[in-house]
């Protein structure tokens, strides 16, 4: 009876002794909870290291871009020698000036030979000067008095491309002497006129109002197919009227077989 009670106070002291909230340990565990702690560390830091980059890329990497050396930049003045063309209301002119009877010194030398000393087209050149009233008559003859839009036409176009075989040769104060001088040779200005930039855009041809911009996409719309004809689409042709001046219609049928 007493060896029971004995036991039974043991027991007592054995549950006393333990921490409170301490689970029984598992049968098989480890036996020291240092080492578990050690373990769990080891493996925070394993998870934690930074994972090394693994390129699965086997392309090639393309090639860095590379500038092509092929020339430079244009100079200032470079852009300026090409920048020479006049609008019709005068942009573009350059500073000058020069008189009809400086002009007419500098034609005689450099443009007569072709045009004549008057404007009037030495050979089959062209005539620059007279033709006003033709352009609706059999034999219209265009120039810069009948025709042309814009005395800056004029200047541009000599100062461009004239004289032929020498072009850009002139300097701007005798282009203006030459442009002054072929619009007196139209009556356009008086003998002691001297041309320059600042009355140039006062100068009108008598033929500006017949210029005027392409209208045909509305005036002449009505007038389009979407199928249009190609082939045989007026019938039988009728001669309705002949070259009496130069007589080169043929009379009768052609002739057949060598022409030799």
């Amino acid at each position: 009876m007493w060896k029971s009670a004995e036991a039974l106070l043991v027991a007592s002291a054995l549950l006393l002794a333990a921490p409170a909230g301490a689970a029984p340990e598992a049968k098989g565990a480890p036996a020291k909870a240092g080492a578990q702690n050690v373990g769990g560390q080891k493996a925070a830091q394993e998870h934690a290291k930074p994972q090394q980059a693994v390129n699965v890329s086997t392309a090639a990497p393309a090639p860095a871009a590379r500038a092509i050396a092929l020339g430079r930049p244009a100079l200032p003045e470079e852009i300026a020698a090409w920048n020479i063309d006049v609008r019709a209301d005068g942009e573009g002119l350059p500073e000058g000036k020069g008189s009809v009877k400086q002009g007419e010194e500098l034609f005689l030398h450099n443009c007569a030979v072709c045009h004549g000393e008057f404007g009037e087209g030495a050979g089959r050149w062209p005539v620059l000067a007279g033709g006003q009233g033709t352009l609706k008559s059999d034999r219209p003859e265009k120039t810069i008095g009948s025709f042309w839009p814009y005395a800056s036409t004029v200047f541009d176009y000599v100062h461009r491309a004239m004289p032929f075989g020498n072009n850009q040769s002139l300097t701007a104060d005798e282009t203006y002497a030459i442009v002054a001088y072929l619009l007196n040779l139209n009556d356009l200005v008086p003998e002691g006129y001297v041309l320059s930039k600042e009355n140039f855009p006062k100068v009108a041809l008598p033929n500006e109002a017949n210029f005027y911009e392409d209208d045909r996409e509305t005036t002449e719309k009505a007038f389009w197919k979407k199928d249009p004809c190609m082939t045989n689409c007026s019938g039988e042709v009728h001669v309705t009227a002949r070259a009496q001046i130069l007589n080169v219609t043929p009379d009768g049928e052609a002739p057949k077989g060598n022409l030799e």
